[in-house]
């Protein structure tokens, strides 16, 4: 009887293993070489983020006066929170601030590319990904071509 015991509760922790596992792949939506070669998306997250986002978040998303560092927000916002903000803005009035992100829901240089710029700051909020311009990345696939273009109205 203790056998199977064990054995049931090897195979709870086996499947829970496999599914923390599971979820710490989607929570990496970026992929780096161990030669340093990027992803084509969170190279494209990088071009993004420093064509507008930079501005208020500092270069590399490490912050400004204007507004937070996002490599640090990251680290306790999910993707869909991330989202959230972006598309629909956020005000963040108190004694000692007043902010106010403004929405990007309707700019097609954004939302076309939110899930380029989430990959490139969750990889530097995640520390795998120095300041600056990735030096190496992959090739632009054909499906990331298509899917701007759609997005685009091209």
């Amino acid at each position: 009887m203790v056998s199977i015991a064990a054995l049931s509760l090897c195979g709870t922790f086996a499947a829970q293993a496999q599914d923390n596992t599971a979820a710490a792949a989607e929570d990496k939506p970026y992929k780096i070489a161990p030669d340093g070669t990027v992803d084509w998306a969170t190279f494209s997250g990088f071009r993004r983020f420093n064509s507008t986002c930079f501005v208020c978040h500092g270069p590399d998303g490490a912050g400004s006066s204007f507004a937070p560092a996002l490599v640090e927000s990251l680290k306790r916002l999910s993707y869909e929170q991330f989202s959230e903000i972006v598309v629909n803005g956020k005000t963040d009035v108190n004694t000692a601030n007043q902010r106010k992100m403004p929405s990007f829901g309707t700019d097609p240089n954004v939302m076309c590319y939110l899930d380029d710029i989430y990959a490139y700051l969750k990889a530097r909020s995640d520390g795998v990904l120095g300041r600056g311009r990735p030096p190496k990345h992959a090739d632009k696939p054909p499906e990331a071509a298509e899917a701007e273009n759609a997005c685009m109205g091209n």
